[in-house]
């Protein structure tokens, strides 16, 4: 592959690539998209069609995935349509495209049952961020069409948008560190960011090198910190957090293995210190 494409958001690979890249990069074959979408709470993006490597990203229920391969192990190999992710999910998480969605859960997580009657026991959670087609409406609950019910409130119109990205950030406090992770489950650094400016209306790419340089203005920043409030992002080399207000970065981090809140200037040393430098830039909305 020519090195001017970056491999985690071009589909291609030595045999065969898409067919919207023909003319543009040469390959033995070249495949349509066939648009899918992802049935199950998350499924797991990878580099390599395999289990035991590191994931690079979750891909949410309701998702729309661009498929160029199935291979017989069960994989599939695509690009997501949010953020241009290229990686392998299990193919069985994954069914076409069908009608399109309309509804996006607004909980952190919101339950699934079988019918619209809470007391039932549930059969998935879905994170916030997944989407829907609506279904019909029972009550306060909504059907999310051949999987159940979710209670309504969980629920918003797709078009809707979260006043404040960094209210939906907090919500996020303590829950765990996983490298990969987008949902309440397990959240890393970017993902923190990506899902919580997406609640409120702003795309963001998936990885902190493309995050900073695709998001805000830059500012002029000094060894006194002083000047940042609520909303800025702060970039280290592989690691951003977002700014609570003039003092406090909240971020998901593996030194807690948490997403944790706490002073800019304690964070900074110790952080620069995982990543191996210091702050390379804050950037304003």
């Amino acid at each position: 592959m020519n090195a001017a494409f970056d491999r985690r958001f071009t589909p291609a690979r030595a045999d065969i690539a898409a067919e919207s890249l023909r003319g543009s990069l040469d390959a033995p074959r070249y495949a349509p998209a066939r648009p899918m979408r992802v049935v199950e709470e998350c499924l797991p993006l990878s580099r390599e069609p395999r289990r035991d490597i590191p994931i690079d990203t979750q891909a949410l229920f309701g998702e729309l995935v661009d498929i160029y391969d199935v291979d017989d192990e069960g994989w599939a190999w695509g690009q997501l349509r949010s953020d241009g992710y290229v990686g392998y999910l299990p193919a069985l998480g994954l069914r076409d495209a069908g009608a399109g969605a309309t509804q996006g859960i607004a909980a952190l997580r919101a339950h699934v049952y079988p019918g619209p009657d809470m007391k039932l026991p549930p059969v998935a959670a879905l994170p916030l961020g997944a989407r829907f087609a609506a279904g019909e409406t029972r009550g306060d609950f909504i059907a999310v069409p051949g999987h159940g019910f979710v209670w309504m409130a969980h629920t918003a119109p797709l078009a809707a948008r979260a006043p404040d990205f960094v209210a939906v950030a907090e919500r996020f406090l303590n829950t765990p560190y996983l490298w990969g992770g987008k949902t309440s489950m397990g959240i890393d650094c970017s993902g923190l960011a990506q899902v919580s400016l997406a609640a409120a209306g702003i795309a963001a790419p998936r990885d902190t090198d493309v995050m900073e340089k695709a998001l805000g203005e830059p500012l002029a920043f000094d060894e006194s910190l002083s000047g940042l409030r609520r909303g800025d992002l702060v970039f280290w080399k592989g690691h951003v957090g977002v700014m609570r207000d003039a003092e406090a970065l909240l971020h998901a981090n593996g030194h807690f293995m948490l997403v944790t809140s706490e002073p800019l200037r304690v964070a900074r040393g110790r952080v620069a210190e995982k990543t191996g430098g210091a702050i390379t830039s804050i950037r304003r909305l």
